[in-house]
């Protein structure tokens, strides 16, 4: 390792953490039929395994800058990785649902620990200049993991004890806590920061019942039911009075005034509509395949491979261009891409080859590595340097809300499309599916256009905010 700049090796600890993370809730998410026979429960039941990793990690996340300034980013990131470790551990041990469920909130804690700080202990490594390049180098496991993780869930629940779906997690975890233990820098601590109590209460009955809602409003009748409504609204209200009490703050929990940097906010919209982009393929994909086209799992699997590597390859290449050219030339051109891709999508027929599908696929993930780590590297550049743990907690959450929304939008579009097509209009079941896809599609390359004015006024490292 003596060869290897230190700063490189900061990128390779954190990437080994993230990537476990986020390997881990995606070799799951298929799994879950499994978990339903083991423990006897039913679907409900074991969608809690998932949701409550969700709603753990976002109900951390804006504690996570605070942290990060008052203790120290490496030692919070380093409690993270243990935390996650001890939670793969508990999930391995269990003998109920419910102890899996409750490894999965300590691992949900230790997410939102994680996440935030990676990207700023990588900010606090690497010159402004250089940083595109290093979170296009990061990025690459965040792209790649989600891809291969539901064909490893799946390999080791059919050939494995379901244990090892946590056990899987640890090696790479402990390759993180090595390489955050003796490469990640000491960061300054500040013991005089005053912890905001009534704030952090408040974004937590926000945030909790908003991501609960979103994630068993993946249904219509989810969606409309009385307690989900009368809990968004609640968490809603939270989150208003959140926002109304830390703009109040002379140490808040959460410094929303960052949001007055236009660049910073411009990349937050574009981010999240790339989100949007993202979870509309990952969710509406798998259908396609298999439920128009008739085909397996294997080929779903095999979709997303190609997809994932150009991803981590134009998220490389955009990051380079980033740090020479600024954000004007990568960041619209990878949403122009995204847009076109997902409305190439509109108008696939069942007569398409499959390598067709293969091929806007692939598309879809270059323009995804151009538009979005390159936007979130160019708005975190304009914020200050003792900003840069709150902007990556805020950017981080306001990602998980708007993809976990953009899920919810999408399911609950097609479900309702494609049973208006099949009682009014009388097509048949696979015409319905197909119809019903083109068009979410199609409301999904709109979406993503819609935010790519903002992409153009992004300024960069050396451009004056207007």
């Amino acid at each position: 390792m003596s060869n290897v700049s230190h700063k490189w090796l900061v990128v390779l600890a954190v990437l080994f953490g993230t990537f476990t993370v986020i390997l881990n809730n995606s070799m799951l998410n298929p799994v879950l039929p499994e978990f339903m026979r083991i423990f006897d429960s039913d679907a409900v039941g074991v969608s809690w395994i998932l949701t409550i990793f969700m709603i753990a990690m976002g109900m951390t996340m804006p504690l996570t800058g605070f942290l990060g300034d008052r203790f120290g980013r490496k030692k919070v990131y380093i409690i993270g990785v243990c935390l996650f470790i001890t939670g793969s551990i508990l999930g391995a041990l269990s003998q109920s649902l419910e102890m899996v469920i409750s490894s999965r909130a300590v691992q949900g804690v230790a997410g939102g620990l994680m996440l935030p700080n990676a990207m700023a202990l990588i900010f606090h490594a690497f010159p402004k200049n250089e940083r595109g390049f290093a979170v296009g180098t990061y990025g690459i496991s965040v792209m790649i993991a989600p891809a291969i993780g539901p064909t490893i869930g799946g390999l080791i629940a059919e050939n494995l004890n379901w244990i090892y779906l946590f056990l899987f997690n640890i090696p790479f975890a402990l390759l993180s806590l090595f390489f955050s233990t003796k490469y990640l820098k000491t960061t300054e601590s500040d013991p005089s920061l005053k912890f905001d109590g009534l704030g952090f209460l408040m974004v937590t009955l926000g945030v909790g019942p908003v991501l609960y809602v979103l994630g068993q409003g993946r249904e219509i009748d989810g969606l409309v039911n009385v307690t989900n409504v009368a809990l968004l609204v609640v968490g809603i209200t939270f989150i208003g009075l959140f926002i109304r009490h830390e703009l109040r703050q002379q140490q808040p929990l959460l410094e929303l005034r960052v949001f007055k940097i236009k660049t910073y906010r411009y990349s937050i919209f574009v981010t999240s509509a790339a989100s949007i982009g993202l979870f509309s393929t990952l969710f509406l994909v798998p259908y396609l395949i298999q439920e128009a086209f008739m085909l397996g799992l294997v080929t779903t699997g095999l979709i997303f491979l190609p997809s994932s590597l150009l991803s981590g390859v134009f998220m490389n290449v955009g990051g380079k261009i980033l740090d020479k050219k600024g954000p004007k030339l990568v960041i619209p051109t990878g949403l122009i891409i995204l847009s076109l891709s997902s409305f190439a999508y509109g108008f696939v027929e069942l007569s398409t080859a499959i390598w067709v599908i293969f091929v806007i696929q692939a598309i879809h993930g270059a323009g995804l590595g151009f538009g979005n780590m390159p936007a979130t590297t160019a708005g975190m550049n304009k914020i200050p340097e003792n900003l840069v743990a709150q902007g990556s907690a805020m950017n981080n959450l306001i990602r998980q809300f708007s993809s976990s929304l953009g899920i919810v939008f999408f399911s609950v579009y097609y479900e309702l499309r494609r049973g208006h097509m099949m009682l009014l209009d009388h097509m048949s079941t696979q015409e319905a599916t197909l119809q019903a896809l083109n068009e979410a599609f199609i409301v999904a390359g709109v979406i993503i256009a819609f935010a790519i004015p903002a992409a153009y006024k992004m300024k960069g490292v050396d451009e004056e905010e207007a």
